[in-house]
């Protein structure tokens, strides 16, 4: 059974999805919930790669010399789990972000750096 979220962790949770599509980058606020989103998405990619780790590490310590045929799932998860799992950041993202439409981004503020 799922657990409850508070009133305060929805209260932090993010609104906006974990990309720069539909952002102006001139709002503060909503560039500013496009980074968190974008950080708390890398963050979550993290732990779930981390408790992944765990757990394969105690079924490497439970079974043995059987380890490599009775952990090949948790394995494999971890590898494709591994590939997306280092926080980069969104400074590399929000400086060469180009639309989906095509069209040039606005000039603003990001330029003036």
């Amino acid at each position: 059974m799922p657990i409850p979220e508070s009133e305060l962790f929805l209260s932090k949770k993010p609104k906006v999805p974990p990309t720069y599509d539909g952002v102006d980058f001139s709002d503060n606020r909503a560039l500013g919930a496009a980074r968190d989103a974008i950080i708390r998405e890398q963050w979550v990619r993290s732990m779930m790669a981390r408790l992944v780790r765990e757990e394969m590490g105690k079924c490497y310590r439970r079974e043995g010399n059987n380890h490599l045929e009775r952990c090949r799932g948790l394995r494999e998860r971890y590898m494709e789990l591994l590939k997306d799992a280092k926080v980069r950041g969104y400074m590399f993202e929000e400086k060469n972000y180009v639309p989906k439409d095509g069209s040039q981004p606005r000039a603003d503020s990001r330029s003036a750096r």
